[in-house]
Formats: structure tokens, sequence, C-alpha cells
């Protein structure tokens, strides 16, 4: 029989914030699925933390808002042991939208509720709903946003270019965290007994078009996990990783026997050669983007990827001997802009 080493690993995040705690996502998820916990119940209990520190502006509570400064969120979880999963979208007033999902999952056999259908089942469930979930960061930059786009002008389609563009100006200004433009969190782990599981959560493209949905709430894009295989979750440009459902192919790369940092490596060269529109592209012909996975097999074997890299583009695992972040290998090097 195989060795499994128990792990964690998330986004960057996951080993970055700690809502006034002691422990970060990783740590948390870790510790628990340690002392017994289900793994789900881990991994939730973990990116929760991340959901609600105001201080983390891609996800939960205090997440940048879309262009009408509300907050949508958008989650999944899959359990691989149960063959169970669900996901939520356009979720609002509640931050928690994993533990919504969990609910979701548990409760009925629905897979996707989505905006106020999303809400009414929170609800129902004893969610609280907030009446606004930015917080003084996130609304102050979103008015800063907002005052740059009203000097732009055009029509609606070059508005929503402008928008965009914005987001990169502010971001490369340092208003803005660059892993918080497509701002998410994923987190898997892998138990001492081998069961697998992991969610994802965000608050999605920072000033989107109301009801934008990206990648993770969706299955086989923003999370994919297999019993007996492994768990792949994504951050970066939603529609990229939708179009190819990325995670899928991982997992179904590594269920053919290929090792999780290949197989992200070749689920980014799909990415790439998918890449057609010459607005996502950079003077080079590449992608003009980012799109980083974390990956874990049924062993406890893991990677970390992006189509770009840098000191900035890292992943989080932990481990028995602890937390840390460490570098994503990359597809491609130079610039991505």
């Amino acid at each position: 029989m195989s060795t499994i080493n128990p792990i964690v690993i998330a986004s960057a995040n996951g080993h970055q914030f700690r809502n006034g705690g002691a422990e970060t996502c990783v740590e948390r998820a870790f510790s628990l699925m340690a002392a017994g916990a289900d793994v789900l119940d881990a991994v939730v209990a973990g990116v929760t933390i991340v959901e609600l520190d105001p201080d983390e502006t891609s996800v939960g509570y205090g997440a940048l808002p879309n262009a009408d400064g509300i907050v949508e969120l958008d989650a999944c979880c899959m359990h691989g042991p149960r063959r169970r999963a669900a996901g939520v979208a356009g979720l609002t007033g509640v931050a928690t939208a994993t533990a919504v999902a969990r609910r979701l999952m548990e409760d009925t056999n629905h897979h996707l509720l989505v905006g106020a259908g999303a809400q009414a089942f929170a609800l129902r469930c004893g969610f609280r709903v907030e009446p606004d979930l930015t917080g003084r960061k996130s609304r102050a930059l979103w008015m800063e946003w907002k005052r740059r786009l009203a000097s732009r002008g055009g029509d609606a389609a070059q508005r929503f270019q402008a928008g965009y563009a914005i987001g990169l100006e502010m971001e490369r200004e340092g208003l803005i965290d660059a892993n918080h433009l497509w701002g998410t969190i994923n987190c898997s782990g892998v138990n001492a007994a081998g069961a697998i599981a992991g969610a994802t959560t965000t608050s999605g493209l920072a000033w989107k078009m109301p009801g934008r949905v990206g990648d993770s709430p969706i299955l086989g894009a923003g999370l994919y996990v297999r019993d007996g295989v492994g768990a792949a979750g994504s951050t970066g440009r939603g529609e990229s990783n939708l179009f190819n459902l990325s995670s899928f192919v991982i997992v179904d790369l590594m269920r053919r026997g290929m090792h999780p940092k290949d197989a992200g490596i070749e689920a980014l060269k799909q990415i790439k050669e998918h890449t057609a529109d010459p607005a996502l592209l950079n003077a080079r012909g590449a992608p003009n983007f980012n799109v980083k996975f974390y990956i874990v097999n049924a062993r406890g074997e893991y990677g970390g990827v992006a189509l770009y890299g840098g000191d900035a583009v890292r992943f989080a695992i932990c481990t028995e001997h602890g937390a840390e972040l460490r570098p994503c290998d990359a597809l491609l090097d130079g610039p991505m802009l």
C-alpha cells in the first residue's frame, strides 16, 4: 500500500490571513484534520477564516464589490469519499459562502443555487444576511475606481474595458494586491486515510459586471475532487479556466498516472493554446493574465503551478512539519503584460 502524506494545500492567502486568531486557513484545516475531523469540515473551517477577515479583499466580508458596489460571492465544495458537491453563485449578504455551499450539499441534491435563491436558502438555514459586505477599505477602493471610471466616458462596451483597465492601474499603483483583482481562495486536503475534499470561494473579478460568475462555483473548473485520485482548484482569470474546465482535466490526468505538477502544467498549456482573443494577448502573443492551480493527489503529492511566476506568485501548504509558502512553478517566462 502506498504511503499517504496528509497535507492541506491552498492559494497563498491560505497562509496569510488569520482574522485576529492564531491560525491561518491551512493551519486550521490541518490541525482539525489531524484531530480526526472530517476532511471537508476541516477545509471549510479553514477558508472561513479568510472569508471573515476584512483585510482580505478578494473573498467574503470586506471583498472588492461589483461595478454597482455590491459584493457578490461564489463558492463550491466537494467531498471525495461521499461523492457529494454543491456551489452557490451571486450570493449577497452572507460572507461565509463556502458554508452555504456545504449546507446545500448536505441538505439537498442540488449542485448550484444562484442569486436571490442562494440567499433565501442561506436565510432558511439560519445564516445571517448582512445589508452590506463591503468593508471600509473595499468601499474606499470602489469609490476611487468609480471616480476614475466617470472621467473616461464612452459607450457600455468601452466603459467595461475601461473599468478593467482602471483595475489594472490600481494594481500597478499598489492600491490593490496583484492577487486580488481576480481574487479567490482555493483549499484542498488529504487526510491520513486518503480522504480528499476541497473548497473554492471568491468575490470574483473586482468591479465585475453585476451577475458575472467566474469559475469558482463551477465543478470541474474552480474545483474538482475525485476520491482515490486527487483534487485541483484554481485562482486567476476564471473565464479561461471555465473554457477549458482545467480542474477536471488536471484530476483526470492524475487518474491516468501523471504527477500533480505535470498535470497542472499540461492544463496551463491548454489555456495558452486556446487563448486567441487579441484583447487577451500581450505583445509576445502570450496570455496577458494569470491562472494558478493548487493540486494534490491521493498520496499527498502536490504541486502549485501558474502561467506566470515570480516572488509574489506562491501557494500554501501545511503538513505535520508546519505551514509554509512556496513559489509556483511557471509555464511562461517574461512579463505578463
